[in-house]
């Protein structure tokens, strides 16, 4: 098998003292990771400030949603009403006691305490004035503040930092906010959430409706677009993986195939018949790889990964994760020479598709709207093949890899140049 070679991440901007650079008023030594709690979002935030050299000075926080009960109906309202409305029924209701509804047979609170899922204690709660009024007093020691945000519920906390102190900080969007861009700096979103705009989705989008659905605009100048997901996946990360878990896989027989399993999304549905498809396709492959290592996701439906687990589980070739810590995600990007992915997550096929390595995805046909318009994307540009079970894992293959979160850094730095300011680890 051929090693490929990553693209090293972009180091910091070194080079003259900073009293020729504009001095501490035009340093970003420092960012603000505004999160939502879910790790593929977070990531994409953590995984640019990586690549921008300033993940040793950055904080996190968490806009969060009540949870339990009812509010699992209400996450469709803006984050701010639903909480509104918790604190309206929590008036009503008391504070101590909360109506229960009927889940199946199981009895759940009606509302949870915002924020009290795990691991929530280190992180401290979003708050728009207290960030713009840290950034505005801080700036005169610590420099302007770079803000990065991902995911729906961080767009109104991160375009209001934007509004209360326009002059300290910087802030960059990822993922598309739908509307109203010029609230942010800069706007880092995949191609294919242009998909609506295309000829395509318009032909299936009736014309009564199509003014409802956004982006309504092609992309502005404060945009950039990815091929992907933004991720932590970059050259160092795997080094420090491969490093980690050499003892545990390096010795597994060559070539390693890693087999990353997801779950069912609204616009790539699939179920238990697309588990006995790849459990098909995977005994068929068996013969021509070293080994094979499977993981499920929390996304994974019980009774796909109980098919998988009872028609694969005592092969001698196959190891099962247990979903036990510690997690091997990051060594299996690290050692595996080719990846078998359900089609359902960008991240994940992000994160595989930059290594180089040969990466084969089973469910695309059945993706719609957005997703499907992804997975065509990667066809194209030879960087995936769909999973028949016909395939000789020997036989390696190689494309450029996916470089979304460098690049990405480096408009970040171009747009924070044009604004007079720059970078300093």
């Amino acid at each position: 098998m051929r090693p490929i070679r990553l693209p090293e991440p972009p180091s910091g901007t070194m080079g003259m003292p900073e009293i020729f650079e504009g001095g501490i008023y035009s340093v970003i030594r420092r960012a603000v990771v505004i999160g939502n709690g879910y790790s593929g979002a977070e990531n994409q935030s953590v995984g640019l400030v990586r690549a921008l050299g300033i993940s040793e000075r950055h904080s996190i926080y968490r806009v969060t949603r009540p949870r339990g009960g009812i509010n699992e109906w209400l996450h469709w309202l803006p984050v701010s009403l639903h909480k509104k409305l918790v604190y309206v029924i929590k008036r009503i209701c008391g504070d101590s006691r909360f109506p229960l509804i009927a889940r199946g047979k199981k009895l759940v609170p009606l509302l949870n305490e915002i924020g009290s899922g795990a691991g929530l204690s280190s992180i401290l709660e979003a708050d728009a004035k207290q960030i713009a009024t840290m950034a505005r007093e801080t700036f005169e020691k610590e420099g302007p503040l770079l803000v990065v945000a991902s995911g729906r519920d961080t767009i109104s906390i991160a375009s209001s930092i934007k509004r209360l102190a326009p002059e300290n900080v910087f802030v960059v969007q990822v993922q598309h906010p739908r509307s109203r861009l010029n609230r942010f700096d800069l706007v880092i979103s995949p191609q294919h959430d242009y998909y609506p705009l295309t000829p395509q989705a318009q032909e299936r989008i009736p014309r009564f409706i199509q003014r409802w659905i956004t982006p309504y605009e092609p992309p502005t100048k404060n945009v950039v677009l990815t091929v992907g997901a933004l991720h932590q996946a970059d050259s160092a990360a795997l080094r420090n993986a491969a490093a980690t878990w050499h003892d545990e896989m390096a010795p597994l027989p060559k070539p390693l195939v890693v087999v990353n399993i997801g779950g069912p999304t609204r616009h790539c549905r699939y179920g238990a018949d697309l588990a006995k498809q790849l459990t098909n396709s995977l005994q068929s492959v068996l013969a021509t790889c070293g080994s094979m290592r499977i993981s499920f996701s929390r996304r994974t439906p019980q009774k796909m990964s109980s098919i998988i687990l009872k028609e694969l589980g005592d092969h001698s070739k196959v190891c099962i994760w247990d979903g036990e810590e510690p997690n091997p995600h990051m060594g299996h990007l690290a050692w595996a020479d080719a990846f078998v992915l359900t089609a359902d997550s960008v991240s994940m096929l992000s994160e595989a598709c930059s290594t180089g390595k040969p990466v084969y995805v089973i469910g695309a046909d059945r993706c719609t709207w957005k997703f499907s318009d992804f997975h065509k994307s990667l066809r194209e540009r030879g960087v995936t093949r769909p999973f028949t079970g016909k395939e000789d894992i020997s036989e390696s293959w190689s494309y450029p890899p996916l470089n979304d979160t460098a690049e990405a850094a480096n408009k970040v730095r171009q747009a924070l140049s044009e604004r007079g300011w720059t970078l300093r680890p």
